[in-house]
C-alpha cells in the first residue's frame, strides 16, 4: 500500500460520501420537510451542506479504515497468529451486535422503539453480504475480518451521532454514507494491494503504508 494509493482512497471515498449523504439527504427532505438545515424552499444551500457533510463523512470513514490496517497490523504482529486474531474479531463482532442493541435500548426515549433491533440486524445483515462478496473476490480468511471492519468500526464511527442529541434521520443520515463508504474502501484493499483471489487473505489488511 503506497502512499498514492491511499491518497486515491481519501479522494475517493470523500466522493462517494458527498454522492451518498446528497441523494440521501435530500430523499430525507423531502418526505420529511422538517429536516434540513434550512427550510425545504432552501433546497440548493440544504443541497451544499449535505454534500460537504458527507465529504467529511468520507474522511472519517477513511480515518477509521486507515486506524484498523494500523490495529490488524499490530494484532499480527504481536500475536504472530493469524487465527487467534481472527477468532478475536469473529467475537467481538458476535459481541458487538448484542451490546449495539443494549445500548440503543437506553437511547429508545428518544429514537423510537424499533431502532434498537433493526439497526443492529440491518447491519449484521449487511457486513455479511458484504463479507460473503469479498470471500468471493478473495477467499474464506477475508470473512471474519471483514464481518468486523463492517459492523464494529462502522458503528464506532457513527457512534457520536446515535448518543448524542439526535434522531432516527440523522442516525440513517450518518450510518448509511459511512457503510458505504466502508464497504467501497474494504473493496478497493485488495485490488489495490495486487492479491489474487488465491493469495489474498485477512493479511493482506496487515500491510502498513509505504
Amino acid at each position: 500500500m503506497t502512499l498514492r494509493k491511499l491518497f486515491f482512497l481519501f479522494w475517493s471515498s470523500m466522493a462517494i460520501g458527498a454522492a451518498v449523504c446528497l441523494v440521501l439527504g435530500l430523499a430525507l427532505q423531502f418526505t420529511d420537510q422538517s429536516y434540513g438545515f434550512l427550510k425545504v424552499e432552501e433546497t440548493g444551500y440544504n443541497a451544499l451542506m449535505m454534500a460537504i457533510s458527507g465529504l467529511m463523512i468520507g474522511v472519517f470513514a477513511m480515518m477509521g479504515f486507515f486506524a484498523y490496517l494500523t490495529l490488524n497490523y499490530i494484532a499480527l504482529s504481536m500475536t504472530r497468529q493469524k487465527f487467534m486474531w481472527t477468532t478475536l474479531q469473529g467475537y467481538t463482532s458476535v459481541f458487538a451486535v448484542a451490546a449495539l442493541g443494549y445500548m440503543l435500548y437506553g437511547y429508545k426515549d428518544k429514537l423510537g422503539d424499533w431502532l434498537y433491533w433493526v439497526l443492529p440486524l440491518v447491519l449484521a445483515v449487511g457486513s455479511v453480504v458484504v463479507a460473503m462478496l469479498k470471500v468471493k473476490q478473495t477467499n474464506r480468511s477475508g470473512f471474519v475480518p471483514t464481518v468486523f471492519f463492517m459492523f464494529v468500526v462502522t458503528v464506532l464511527e457513527a457512534w457520536p451521532s446515535i448518543s448524542g442529541e439526535t434522531n432516527v434521520v440523522s442516525v440513517i443520515f450518518m450510518v448509511t454514507p459511512l457503510f458505504v463508504c466502508n464497504t467501497y474502501l474494504i473493496f478497493m484493499l485488495h485490488r489495490l494491494v495486487g492479491s489474487s483471489k488465491q493469495e489474498a487473505d485477512s493479511a493482506t489488511i496487515a500491510k502498513p503504508a509505504s
